[in-house]
This record gives C-alpha cells, structure tokens and sequence, in this order.
C-alpha cells in the first residue's frame, strides 16, 4: 500500500489558523504537538522562516499529538478553546511552546490562567465537545496525508522529508533546481511502479531502435568490447556481457539479500510460513519446464526449457502495486518471496546447466574466495569493506572458470552478516547523549559543526542499528531498479521484427507461451495447494486460492530473466530472436490474465 505524500485536507482560510499573508505564493503547513521537543525546536525554526520569508509565506499549524498524548491532546484542546472563545490562538500556540515540551496538568492550568481560559468543570460543555472534535479530526487529516511523527512538513500540499534546518526548508520553498531534482527523484521512486515503467521505457527504445535505422549502430555499440590491459595481459568483454555478467550480478545482490530479509527477519521468518511461497515456486519452476520439453521437438531447442521458470521482479511487482488494495499485503510478500526464490534458482541453472567448459584452477581459487567471505562472517566481521572487495575477486573468478559470474552477487548476499537486533532504547539515549554534549562549549554559545569524535561516536552508532547486510541492500537496491535491471532491457530487448521471424519456430514459440501463461499459474498454484494439503503449511486467510491463482498468472511475466537465460541457451540468432518474440507475447498474456483474476475484489464470506 503505497503512503500519502500530499495533504489530503487543503488549506481552508476560514477554518485552518494561518499566520503571514492569506494570499502568499508558498504555503507551509505543519503537523505539531505540543508534547514534542523536536516541533518545540521546529517552531524556532518557523520563526526565523517567516522572518525571512514575510509575505511570501503562510503558516498553518495543525494539530497532531502523538508523544505523551494525553497531555499533548489536553495542550492542543487548550488552545483551540482559547481561539474557540474570543482568545488569540497564536498566542497561546507561542505560550504553549516556549515551554518546556515536558509538561504537565498543572503547567498547563497556568497557561490557562495566563490566556483567561477556564478549566475543568469550568468549561463549556459544546465548546469543549467541538474543540475534541476539531483537534481528532485534524489528526485524522495528518494520518491520511502521510503524517505519522511529528513534526511533518508539507510545502504547498507536498509533503517534505528532508531536514528540518532553515537552509533545507528555505531551499524547499525557494523551489531551488537541486531540491527539485530531489524531490522528482524521491517522487518517482516511492510510486510502485516506477521500476516496471522504467523496464518498459527502456524495452520500448531497443525495440524501436533494432527496426529503424539506428539498428546498425545499436547493434554495433553494444558489440564494442572494453576492459582493461596489464601489459600483455587484458580482461576485455563486450558491453553487452559486462551488463549480463557484470551489471546484473548486482541485480542478484539484491535479490539474494531481499529473500534473506523475508527469511531472517520477514513474514517468512518461520518454517512454517516460509515453506508455502517456497513449494509454489518449485511448482511454478517444474510444470513450466515440463510443458516446455513436452512441446518442442528433441535437439538444441531443449536447451531453452531454463528460460520458463524464471520470473520478472519488477514487472510482476508494479502491476501488484497498480491493483492496489486488491491484492492484501500477504499475497505480495507470497509472490515477491516466490518469484525471487525462482531468480536464485534460475542463477544456479544457468551455473550448472549453462556453462560450456569450466577452467577447474579458477573455479579452486573462487572456492577458496568463497570461503574466506564464509570465515568473515563466522568471524563476526561486519565492516562491508572486505566483503565487497572479496565478492569483486569472486566475481572475477568464476566468470574466468567459465560458470556465470552473477553467481557471485547471490553468494556474496548468503555471506554478508546481519545481526543480533540491537537495544534501540540504549542506542538512541547514547545518540542523545553525543548530541547534548554538542549543544553547549560551556559558555554557552554552541557549536557551528559537532566535533570530529562525536561524528566518529555517531558513525558507531548508526553502523550497530543497521546490519551490513541492511545496510548492503539499502544501498544496492536504487543501482539495480534504476539502473541496472533498466540497462540490461536496453541491451537485451531489441529485437528485429520481421513477416518471417517466426517462421519453422512455431513449436518453440507454442512452448515459451505455454509454459509462462499456463505453466506459471498452474504450477505456482499446484504447488502451494499440495504442500498446505501434506499440512506442512497453510496458506494465509488473507487472501483466497483465486487470488493465489492469479498472483500466479503474473509469474508467468518472464521477460528479463527470460531473455537473460535465452541468451544462455539459444547461440543460434533466428532461435533467439523467435525467442524474444514468444517472451514478450507470454508476458503481455500473462499480465493480462493476473490483471483480470485479481482485479475482482474478494468477497470476506467467501471460503474459497
């Protein structure tokens, strides 16, 4: 489910308290409660912003209260009643704030006393009655924006998630050309699809590219080799085989930290819950293959039943998102959890059933690599560094064994370390205790920048909250959806259409469509049934076996996997060609289909 990231409920002049210019060009809306001790330093900030800003900006202050909520929502009830019976609400908001942010009831009767605000018993009943249900409803309003800490910023109905400094937030407003950039860039990456209308894009351009006449040198330009050379010696490929052997190694990283994710720490922590996307995607793996070597004729053609178990991430995740609430969250970890186990099966294969000769001195020494990652991790070494330094010499070795050199991002992803879940109540009270010991020299004047030795403490800090293998996937995971998977589109998509391109093919055509539009569903489906039946699992009361069908049916979008594989298994050009062809039609069907099984909502009386 994707989270609101504009305001939901639009300024209302009549309504809303707004301090500056009613007709400024910026309007900054915050969400605040007067129990928190980052809006108490937030509310400086707005004061200087405004003092800067005059005219062009207008303030809204709204009321979200979250810490200490009791006493926040008494503060905000406070001064609503103040503004509801005559008083000025900026006035007691200011009152409220220059406070210290741990308050209690009897603070709180002396403010009333300064504002001439009654209390307890005092109150009028309707007032206080339409207060509650102003300061609720405007917290109800912050939830549905995206609104979940305080402070929450929105500029001009954006909400803002950068820092809350001056500099940051003026930049915000001043629109500048880097924070736009910014705000583009973090916009399109938190919309769902935006991995899968990138792959589109970028398959659309090799496509037209390869039918008109920039073919020649498309063509010619991916076929251009490149590398580096040691005097006599030199380790050159061509940029195509630096994107599938190097590029997508990254994307298999990724991949293998995302299924150790799910299975250390997910919704697939247990054996019990993990067992049923695992048997779908061995049904969804076997059936496939099955239905594949039953169709095409015996002889080299057989060599491709690899590229029917493979599943494309990106496309079968973004149309999840589109669909929405139609799909519950349980069965989008069930179809990612599968659909990744089938990518890390579909390396293996490639390993053992696609490799031509394998140079055994090599294959010895990336054992050896292998091991030394393996002995870093039973070392309790966490620091990424000699990881990513031996997963590169790993890589090099086996692609100059002859095995598939993305092998090695999945090993590296099996090696690299979590860790033991840290005591976050003990590191954010050391956090606070560096930056305390920032905020005052002594004589009373504070720092411009923290100290060298507290930014080291800091750095200790953050580096035990997050776990190498986190912190690995954090920062690989925007390479691979943005560039990686995108790049590897362009160079594999483009396929030259013809009258003929088909022609004396049909059966292997036959045999990639089946396979993926009806060997997926079934086989995703059969297996999942089958393993809930023996009782060593039970499929989640979220979602039903129709929906499970139909998540099913979008495994059936092979698409860069598959084409990764062909290229693998097809030397021959016209058979990899007629290939890319039956991909593309199976993952349109195939999407299609999982669209219109999972687009009617399920029925809750339904026991199916």
């Amino acid at each position: 489910m994707k989270h609101a990231s504009r305001l939901v409920s639009p300024v209302d002049l009549a309504n809303d308290h707004v301090l500056g210019n009613p007709d400024a060009d910026v309007t900054l809306v915050e969400y605040g409660s007067y129990a928190c001790e980052y809006c108490h330093a937030a509310h400086r900030v707005v004061r200087n912003l405004r003092e800067e800003f005059g005219d062009r900006l207008r303030y809204v202050y709204r009321h979200l209260p979250l810490e200490d909520r009791v006493l926040a929502t008494h503060a905000a009830e406070l001064a609503e009643y103040s503004f509801a019976t005559g008083g000025d609400f900026w006035r007691a908001h200011d009152a409220l704030m220059e406070r210290s942010h741990r308050f209690d009831d009897h603070d709180l009767d002396q403010v009333a006393a300064e504002l001439g605000v009654p209390v307890g018993a005092a109150r009028d009943p309707g007032i206080e009655r339409a207060v509650k249900a102003r300061v609720r409803d405007q917290a109800k309003s912050a939830i549905r924006s995206g609104a979940r800490v305080t402070p929450t910023f929105f500029v001009n109905d954006k909400r803002y998630d950068g820092p809350w400094d001056e500099a940051s937030l003026s930049e915000a407003i001043l629109g500048s050309v880097g924070h736009r950039l910014r705000a583009a860039a973090t916009n399109f990456a938190r919309w769902a699809p935006s991995t899968g209308v990138l792959l589109l894009v970028m398959t659309i351009i090799a496509v037209v590219a390869s039918n008109t006449s920039f073919r020649a040198g498309f063509a010619a330009f991916w076929n251009t080799r490149a590398g580096i050379a040691f005097g006599d010696a030199s380790f050159s490929m061509s940029l195509v085989d630096w994107v599938n052997h190097g590029l997508l190694s990254v994307f298999f990283l990724v991949v293998g930290l995302e299924m150790k994710r799910e299975f250390t720490v997910g919704l697939l922590a247990t054996r019990r819950e993990a067992v049923f996307p695992i048997a779908g995607a061995f049904g969804g793996m076997t059936i496939p293959a099955i239905i594949y070597l039953s169709i095409v004729p015996a002889g080299a053609l057989t060599q491709g039943w690899g590229l029917t178990i493979a599943t494309d991430t990106a496309f079968a995740v973004a149309l999840i998102a589109v669909l929405g609430d139609r799909v519950p969250v349980e069965l989008r970890v069930f179809l990612t959890a599968a659909v990744i186990i089938d990518d890390l099966v579909a390396i293996a294969i490639i390993a053992l059933f696609y490799t031509e000769a394998i140079a055994l001195v090599y294959l010895v020494a990336a054992a050896a690599v292998a091991g030394m990652l393996v002995a870093l991790n039973r070392w309790n070494v966490y620091h990424a560094l000699p990881y990513v330094v031996l997963g590169t010499i790993l890589w090099a070795f086996l692609h100059l064994s002859g095995i598939h050199a993305t092998l090695a991002g999945v090993i590296l992803a099996i090696v690299t370390p979590t860790r033991p879940p840290p005591n976050l109540r003990a590191l954010m009270a050391q956090a606070h205790r560096v930056i305390d010991s920032e905020s005052d020299r002594g004589d009373g004047q504070s720092r411009e920048a923290p100290s060298h030795a507290s930014l080291e403490a800091l750095d200790i800090i953050h580096d035990r909250i997050e776990s190498p293998a986190s912190k690995l996937l954090r920062a690989a995971e925007p390479w691979s959806s943005y560039f990686v998977l995108p790049i590897f589109a362009l160079a594999n998509a483009g396929v030259t259409w013809s009258s003929g391109i088909i022609a004396g093919r049909g059966e292997l055509v036959a045999a990639i469509t089946f396979g993926l539009v009806i060997g997926k569903p079934l086989g995703i489906t059969s297996g999942a049934w089958v393993a809930s039946r023996l009782g060593v699992t039970a499929k989640p009361q979220a979602y039903s076996w129709r929906q499970l069908l139909g998540a099913g049916a979008l495994g059936g979008i092979g698409f860069t996997m598959s084409l990764f594989i062909a290229a693998q298994a097809f030397p021959d050009a016209a058979d990899f060609a007629a290939a890319k062809i039956a991909i593309f039609l199976a993952s349109v069907v195939a999407s299609g289909v999982g669209v219109a099984i999972l687009w009617r909502r399920r029925r809750e009386s339904t026991s199916y």
